[in-house]
């Protein structure tokens, strides 16, 4: 085998990459060493900005593959029929922490899924909730700065933490999902994914309907204690990435199977909640989940800057047959995470080999900006439209029009008859065990009882006993005892 030859980035041979040039033996080092120069200004440049939120990530890549019928409802083409495989990528990720932060911690985790189907790639961005801290995406930077390093102290702050809360009663759920037994999962093979959102699918006659997507872990949920938590993070703050990895090294690939409880269109406005609303579930004893198919994870990234820090998904990249629906939660995500990626990685991050689509072609009038490879040749255009046999449009729309009315301005979400904040928290405590409600109070009274002014407690406890009587005197007594000592 021919020895390969080191070279600069313009492709010339490097004679010496062990001594730098300089004047004389022993002198100072000279500005014409253009090989010292290249490598430590690439050194300099070698981060990008960190994700705001779901920093800290593990990727994989995978397939899907059909197993159920579902044309009835959606025209997409990646699930037209039985047995038919897409290649994905699948990224996990911790949300509050940064790009440093250790991975056996109490935090929701992000299940980000891009599928690389024949009419374009598909993104599905969503957690290992069902549900998530707020409805609407005005609060979202508030509430993020609110669980991430105060300014002042550098660090995360419990005042700051429940003191939203406090004022976002509609958290109560997720709270209740967070603080319970499923909050530091045991590893990223052992939690559930969900798409969280509604979508909109659209079957080939041209009838919508709304969808919550579910993936079940195969592998079985498994969970860790606060207690266990805090000892793997002292043995391994890498152990979820550690666990990803070595099992497909081993070829135990991780697989979820796919659920979505499927809404007729029609039946959206008289629900009993908001089905658009991202802190409630639909219960399944109202929409069934049904099989779609299962989710298998086969192969590591070679490079994990290159795939899985430079990975981007964006959830307003849909296919035909899938569509958004009105929440609102969903719609600020349609715009902000696209313009986070141009932030992050450049207007050409969609060119990267781990975002670019597999076989579908990209035809479009995009041009220039920083790392531009797909320009067009002499021939093509940049403008639309021309006689020149340019890309034209379709005139066939992704998915169904939703129907709008009213006057513009700044609403609240439309009332239905069962829509608060505290039932469905309430429906989840009452549906635990006694150890598990005796280990999500432990939790919560952990936390809240480091609060240093009294009315935000009194404000958290409210909530608690608005979503059942004894989940509040509990997380009441549990604060107190823990005030008192």
């Amino acid at each position: 085998m021919a020895k390969r030859v080191l070279t600069t980035e313009s492709g010339a041979p490097v004679a010496d990459n062990q001594n730098s040039a300089t004047a004389g033996v022993g002198g100072p080092i000279l500005l014409q060493d253009q090989h010292l120069l290249e490598k430590l200004a690439r050194f300099n440049r070698e981060r990008i900005p960190e994700r705001v939120v779901h920093a800290r990530g593990s990727g994989a890549y995978g397939y899907f593959e059909v197993t159920d019928d579902v044309t009835g409802f959606t025209r997409a083409d990646f699930l037209s029929s039985v047995g038919k495989r897409t290649e994905t990528f699948l990224r996990f990720s911790t949300v509050a922490d940064s790009l440093g932060g250790a991975d056996a911690v109490r935090d929701p985790r992000g299940f980000a899924l891009k599928f690389y189907t024949d009419e374009g790639n598909y993104d599905l961005v969503g957690n290992n909730t069902p549900v998530f801290f707020i409805k609407d995406p005005i609060k979202f930077p508030d509430f993020i700065h609110s669980q991430k390093r105060d300014p002042f102290t550098g660090k995360q702050e419990p005042d700051n933490v429940w003191d939203f809360w406090a004022h976002a009663p509609e958290a109560t759920h997720q709270i209740t999902w967070l603080m319970g037994d499923r909050g530091i999962p045991a590893s990223y093979r052992h939690m559930n994914g969900y798409g969280s959102h509604t979508y909109q699918w659209t079957n080939a006659e041209g009838e919508a309907f709304f969808v919550k997507y579910h993936f079940k872990t195969n592998q079985g949920v498994r969970s860790l204690s606060a207690d266990q938590a805090a000892e793997l993070v002292g043995k391994d703050a890498n152990s979820h990435q550690t666990d990803l990895l070595q099992a497909i090294e081993r070829g135990v690939n991780p697989s979820w199977t796919l659920y979505v409880q499927v809404m007729p269109a029609a039946e959206a406005a008289d629900y009993r909640f908001n089905p658009f609303d991202l802190t409630k579930v639909w219960p399944h004893s109202d929409y069934p989940l049904q099989r779609v198919g299962r989710l298998v994870l086969d192969r590591n990234p070679d490079n994990v800057f290159a795939e899985v820090e430079q990975a981007a998904f964006s959830p307003n990249n849909f296919v035909p047959g899938i569509g958004p629906s009105p929440d609102k939660m969903l719609q600020g995500r349609l715009f902000a995470y696209a313009d986070a990626h141009r932030y992050r990685l450049g207007v050409n991050h969609t060119q990267l080999p781990v975002n670019a689509p597999r076989t579908a072609v990209v035809d479009n009038y995009g041009r220039d900006g920083i790392h531009a490879t797909r320009n067009g040749s002499r021939h093509d255009k940049n403008y639309e439209p021309n006689s020149y046999a340019g890309p034209a449009q379709t005139d066939a729309a992704l998915a169904a029009p939703l129907a709008i009315h009213g006057w513009t301005g700044t609403h609240e979400a439309p009332a239905h008859a069962k829509d608060d904040d505290f039932f469905q928290a309430g429906e989840l405590f009452r549906l635990m065990s006694e150890d598990e409600k005796g280990r999500l109070v432990a939790n919560i009274a952990g936390g809240l009882s480091q609060v240093t002014r009294d009315d935000v407690i009194e404000k958290n406890l409210a909530h608690f006993h608005a979503a059942d009587a004894d989940y509040g005197k509990r997380v009441e007594e549990a604060v107190r005892a823990l005030r008192e000592d």
